[in-house]
């Protein structure tokens, strides 16, 4: 009796600020084995975003050495390779490309079909094979994406989503606000800080039917962290007017308020489709807090949470040449005139034809 052949696929994520690069071997009936999954991240200074031209360069200059780390540690040879997978979108413009470049290389050199693949479909295909999440309501959250999804007839369906930025980018954007430094990120020290914080301030709460909306909130939230940095017009205080409010109690505030919301949402999407599980994906979904408050109304519907830990959660490679490898073994493959990038690549678009 022959052996089940083993796939291996190549990924390469750079759509932000971090490059990652993953070796995924498929062997059927097995769960899929991860051969490396590496990363670097471009880090800005303390009040700063990243230009997308930076990153770019950032990218083009690390992803040589990263490939080649990635192969000698798992020890895979070219020859093993048999799909090499990039990130065709969404993103920022610049980054993408870098990848999107150094794929078609490495297409043409080894040849070896490539894979665009959706980032967004990435997030979800790596957290359900991670947690073992069956058919969960996912919700999205990422410095570029906000989205409640659920699976329906071969497309990941978007019941709702952020109408202006992310939740990441607005987390993201206050940390500018109070100079917290980027690294390893700002969301994950906003995190740090807001352990600390007891102070809920009012804050604006914007829940439009499934939707969201952030950018109110991040105003609203830096006018009072401009009062609380130069006392004008007078001290900021908590509700009660009992005590001064403090960088910390800001992050805590904002965090309560923001991740209300995403509760909120994904519990009436849990509602419609009458789903008893939630897998949170994406950068934002490694907050700890969020898990909680998640896990505290999924308990109260007789449910549960999956999520992952930093490894997979944060943009890498490896969730790329695993929904890639997915799409290739029903035959999927991007010619090398289609291998473009797109910073518009919605999440159900993706034909999901690797599901039921």
């Amino acid at each position: 009796m022959s052996t089940p052949k083993s796939t291996i696929a190549l990924g390469l994520e750079g759509s932000a600020n971090k490059l990652g690069i993953g070796l995924i071997r498929h062997t059927p009936g097995q769960p899929a084995e991860v051969l490396s999954n590496i990363r670097h991240t471009f880090v800005s200074p303390p009040g700063e975003g990243f230009l997308p031209k930076d990153v770019a360069l950032h990218h083009r200059s690390w992803i040589v050495p990263l490939i080649k780390r990635a192969l000698s540690e798992s020890g895979t040879k070219v020859a093993d390779i048999d799909c090499i997978c990039y990130t065709k979108g969404p993103g920022m413009g610049a980054p993408l490309q870098s990848v999107a470049v150094a794929a078609r290389a490495l297409s043409l050199l080894w040849k070896k079909p490539l894979v665009g693949v959706n980032h967004c479909v990435g997030h979800i295909e790596m957290g359900r094979e991670i947690t073992g999440a069956d058919n969960p309501v996912v919700l999205y959250v990422s410095g570029g994406n906000t989205q409640v999804i659920a699976y329906a007839a071969q497309r990941y369906r978007i019941f709702g989503e952020a109408l202006d930025i992310a939740v990441g980018n607005c987390l993201d954007r206050f940390a500018r606000t109070l100079q917290i430094s980027n690294d390893p990120a700002p969301g994950y020290n906003i995190e740090q800080m807001a352990k600390l914080g007891k102070n809920l301030l009012d804050l604006p709460y914007t829940v439009k039917g499934m939707d969201c909306s952030f950018s109110g909130i991040l105003a609203s939230v830096d006018q009072l962290a401009n009062q609380l940095l130069t006392g004008k017009p007078k001290p900021l205080m908590n509700v009660e007017g009992t005590e001064v409010v403090t960088r910390e109690d800001l992050c805590f505030t904002l965090q309560e308020t923001v991740f209300s919301m995403l509760v909120e949402i994904t519990e009436r999407a849990m509602a419609h489709v009458g789903s008893s599980q939630v897998l949170i994906v994406g950068g934002v979904g490694c907050n700890e807090r969020l898990q909680e408050m998640m896990g505290l109304m999924a308990r109260d519907r007789g449910g549960s949470v999956y999520a992952t830990d930093e490894r997979f959660c944060i943009d890498n490679g490896i969730m790329i040449a695993h929904a890639g490898l997915l799409a290739h073994k029903q035959g999927f493959e991007t010619t090398l005139e289609e291998s473009t990038c797109t910073q518009r690549f919605r999440t159900d678009e993706v034909l999901v034809n690797w599901r039921d």
